[in-house]
């Protein structure tokens, strides 16, 4: 018989888009009360890549990243993704505006291999991970370098997102030596 193995803890990442700065610090704050300390953020980027949000989230969207500083278990993502569900939920409920969704939070994990992210949503290269959740393979590391495919969202394949994701991975893989 095979000794099966425990996975090694992976790194909480959670995309953030919003309508505005400061929705996205809203988000940044919760997200801390509920998963403890970030140890990096993203700079600030707009989001431009798709009209697919302008309705709930507005025109003139932006993004972020943040990761949390206790790595996780990876099989604690769809529990993740609900609990990001439920603070999208309150973010709509205490800012101001009329959008029904100010704010939208794309939790995952990096790992030294690659990037995972959670969704709601079922599509051919997704897989059911549990609790309504399925999870794809967004990017690969390999050979120094993250590799994208034909079904990474388009932001995901630009080299300012990379360079953010190297140095979390970099941080991941002290991480995982002490």
């Amino acid at each position: 018989m095979w000794e099966l193995k425990k996975p090694d803890p992976v790194k909480l990442i959670i995309g953030i888009l919003g309508c505005n700065a400061n929705a996205l610090d809203a988000a940044v704050d919760m997200i801390k009360a509920k998963f403890g300390d970030c140890d990096f953020q993203s700079p600030v980027w707009p989001f431009t890549h798709t009209e697919y949000y302008a309705e709930e989230t507005g025109r003139e969207i932006l993004k972020k990243f943040v990761t949390v500083e206790k790595l996780i278990a990876p099989d604690k993502l769809s529990d993740i993704k609900h609990k990001t569900n439920k603070m999208e939920a309150k973010l709509a409920d205490v800012l101001d505006g009329e959008l029904r969704r100010p704010v939208n939070l794309d939790p995952g994990y990096i790992e030294p291999s690659k990037l995972v992210l959670a969704s709601t949503k079922n599509f051919s290269h997704r897989i059911y991970i549990g609790k309504k959740i399925w999870a794809e393979v967004t990017l690969i590391y390999s050979k120094g370098q993250w590799t994208s495919f034909e079904y990474t969202f388009p932001d995901h394949k630009e080299q300012r997102y990379h360079n953010f994701f190297s140095q979390v991975r970099e941080k991941l893989v002290q991480q995982l030596k002490e």
